[in-house]
């Protein structure tokens, strides 16, 4: 019975843990992606292919962001549509996956209403909410659908995309956009769903929560 619990755990670890809003430090190739200013805030458009698993921030033709992006789950699908943002939050924690703080030290993945300590939601830094309950926000970027509908930025492009959308900042998501044929064609992609993640501990501390150093925007042509 005890080596069951056990395999249990394991198993709501693991499944917790590489979710919707994993974590994981700094991978060994860095990535990053270059984010221009616009000459116009409220021309900025956002548009996601699943397909392609890409992000295009765009001004009218001109790309301002073009970044990989994790994707929902066959069971947890990202929504598609035309949406607006009308949420940020820089430090935001999931309300219904994190972890239980409990009096004896330990700390264990669950969902909130099976936490039998002190509740903490998993980090989702840099959260741009589109739709209730689902947004972009920071986190390992896998190769194949991972979260649980939310599209989750690599750590050093996150900051960048909060930076460039504004409540009322239209989004369309798709299957396909015309751009996956041009500048998403041969995008980079980041490997820091090969890292470990942290510990437990700094998951649950506001240690997990970066600040960017330098200017997150550059002025383009």
């Amino acid at each position: 019975m005890k080596r069951l619990s056990l395999l249990a755990a394991l198993v709501a670890s693991l499944v917790f843990v590489t979710g919707c809003s994993s974590m994981r430090p700094p991978g060994r190739a860095r990535y990053d992606a270059t984010a221009y200013k616009p000459r116009n805030p409220d021309n900025v458009r956002v548009k996601v292919s699943l397909q392609n698993r890409a992000v295009y921030v765009m001004e009218g033709d001109r790309p301002l962001l073009v970044t990989a992006t994790a994707i929902g789950l066959p069971g947890k699908p990202t929504p598609t549509g035309n949406f607006r943002v009308f949420a940020k939050i820089p430090k935001k924690r999931s309300g219904s996956y994190g972890f239980s703080v409990n009096g004896d030290g330990s700390i264990r993945p669950c969902t909130s209403a099976q936490a039998t300590g002190r509740y903490v939601g998993f980090p989702m830094a840099w959260w741009v909410e589109f739709a209730p309950g689902y947004g972009f926000h920071e986190g390992s970027v896998w190769p194949m659908p991972r979260t649980h509908g939310c599209l989750r930025l690599h750590k050093n492009v996150a900051p960048k995309f909060y930076a460039l959308t504004k409540s009322g900042t239209p989004i369309n998501i798709a299957q396909t956009q015309p751009e996956d044929a041009t500048i998403g064609k041969n995008l980079k992609r980041p490997t820091d769903y090969a890292d470990p993640d942290p510990p437990n501990s700094v998951f649950v501390s506001d240690a997990v929560f970066s600040t960017p150093t330098g200017p997150l925007l550059v002025e383009g042509q």
